[in-house]
């Protein structure tokens, strides 16, 4: 491979994180000049899922991501070699690490009851009952498991515990998800147990992680020669098979800006495609309008899966992703503040500062509503006079307990009033909502990748095979890792390029908890408790 990559060509299918990871695997440990990668994105912005914007109308983040130390070594061994986009001594590891070391996460109010009641979370309520039915799932295969679903294994107790209320928000599990994803999160994030209360082992990064990760990783690229076509949908691949079972990418069709247009690719080219989207037709409302749920494939989000999969029988079925939006959906929140009121208030409640409280769950909510408030500024270039709050709710179709509508139907204004009663504020409702910008996101596919699934559903990586191609992004399979977290798609990323491209690197390993024994008798401690 000395001399392959000084010839090749490499085309990346999507800007999200997935594809920008695999570019600086090709060019860091590949020898790939950055000239002769391709990165195809149909947005004006790189970043996929991990975006954060401003302007005059508000802050939005779609989402918020629970970073950690042990389980997310390859996020982590990426990010040792990206400098920051204010110091190029500094890597955005090292960044990140500094920052979380001085706001340390130590959550004291990580569930809320009625009357903005601070509730012990430390209490996991789980009987012996909950104990052996998660300890049955932890214990079977997943070929045993199959399809089923969460609420096939645990009785209803189960589901009414602090613990349920506290690992539900922290990853966004809906009872019906499925059973395997459960499974793996409990083995891969197990060191998480004994502090669920506390959220202590979150780590964040300094700004929101477009700005902090995104943004560092673009520049890196960019200064390598990489080249970012904006405006470009691939819309289909043409396959070849010889007779020995070699797969190849041998064209990409693109529309580009409206019109179409090919990619030819030659024997020693590469074609790394993202499958699907969780943050496909995402849909914004403002104070006085709620967003809208899209329930069609509108942005063609899922329509290179959908393409492809009918071309071979191992490249996965999406629809076992898309095919129920009630199921998929929940919705978000960002407030933008120009008083700090609200947050003075808060931090009353919390004792928290903003920035190490990490998520506050509002466990009688019939939203079951939760918000974060990050430490200021959380965005690029924001004044040191606003401020941001982010919030998520799950029972996106249940009617409020202070509003008679939905929280899909809520404007942004009539969300902000659920809020502030559930904090107990109804009395500062009319100063903060004078000065205080709400910005909804209905999100039709965010936990799509939490659905019920078959082996089959998910293509591998590199599928059997393939010589010059690989899938990236959350709805690829790879073994005992967890959905649903950047780790996953910087993983897909590295296992794709070192294995297209026969490099002796080794990939960092899953992190498995169980296997430390002081960590192992934590859980124990934790779970008895």
């Amino acid at each position: 491979m000395t001399d392959a990559p000084q010839q090749s060509q490499a085309y990346l299918v999507g800007g999200g994180i997935a594809s920008l990871a695999a570019a600086a695997f090709l060019i860091r440990d590949g020898g790939f000049p950055g000239a002769n990668i391709h990165i195809l994105e149909e947005l004006p912005v790189a970043g996929g899922s991990m975006d954060g914007r401003g302007g005059p109308s508000g802050y939005v983040t779609r989402g918020g991501r629970m970073l950690e130390d042990e389980a997310y070594t390859c996020l982590w061994n990426l990010l040792e070699t990206i400098p920051t986009l204010t110091d190029e001594t500094v890597s955005v590891r090292e960044e990140t690490r500094e920052f979380s070391a001085k706001w340390l996460t130590d959550a004291k109010a990580r569930l809320i009851g009625k009357g903005a009641e601070i509730l012990d979370a430390s209490d996991y309520g789980l009987d012996t009952r909950d104990r052996l039915e998660l300890t049955r799932l932890l214990v079977l295969p997943e070929a045993v498991i199959g399809a089923r679903r969460i609420e096939d294994f645990f009785s209803p107790h189960f589901f009414e515990t602090n613990f349920w209320a506290m690992w539900r928000t922290t990853f966004a599990f809906q009872n019906w998800h499925s059973a395997i994803e459960l499974r793996r999160y409990f083995l891969r994030f197990m060191q998480e147990f004994p502090r669920m209360h506390t959220l202590a082992g979150v780590r964040r990064t300094r700004l929101n992680q477009y700005d902090s990760i995104i943004r560092p990783l673009q520049t890196w690229l960019e200064e390598r020669g990489v080249r970012f076509e904006h405006g470009v949908r691939v819309t289909d691949v043409d396959l070849t098979t010889e007779e020995d079972g070699t797969r190849r990418v041998r064209r990409l069709h693109l529309d580009r800006a409206g019109q179409p247009d090919a990619y030819d690719l030659g024997d020693t080219d590469y074609a790394f495609l993202t499958l699907g989207s969780m943050t496909a037709d995402a849909a914004c409302g403002s104070d006085d309008t709620a967003p809208e749920l899209i329930r069609h494939r509108r942005d063609g989000g899922w329509q290179l899966w959908e393409t492809i999969a009918a071309k071979a029988d191992d490249f996965g079925r999406p629809a076992a992703f898309y095919g129920n939006v009630d199921e998929a959906k929940w919705e978000s929140f960002t407030l933008t503040m120009r008083s700090p009121l609200l947050l003075h208030r808060i931090e009353e409640l919390s004792g928290n500062l903003p920035g190490t409280g990490a998520l506050m769950t509002f466990k009688d909510s019939n939203w079951l509503m939760s918000i974060v408030v990050p430490h200021a500024p959380h965005f690029e270039g924001q004044p040191e006079d606003v401020y941001t709050l982010w919030g998520y709710g799950l029972f996106v179709d249940n009617e409020g307990d202070f509003i008679c509508k939905t929280m899909a139907e809520a404007t942004g204004r009539e969300i902000l009033t659920e809020l502030l009663n559930h904090l107990g504020l109804w009395d500062i409702e009319e100063q903060v909502a004078a000065t205080t910008i709400v910005i909804p996101v209905m999100m039709p596919y965010i936990t799509s990748q939490f659905a019920p699934r078959t082996v089959h559903d998910r293509p591998l990586v590199i599928p059997r095979g393939a010589a010059n191609f690989a899938f990236l992004g959350q709805f690829t399979e790879i073994p005992e890792d967890v959905v649903f977290t950047v780790e996953y798609s910087v993983r897909g990323a590295m296992h794709a390029v070192y294995g297209l491209l026969g490099l002796d690197h080794e990939i960092p390993g899953i992190y498995h908890a169980l296997a430390n024994p002081k960590t192992a008798i934590g859980v124990l401690k934790a779970a008895l408790a």
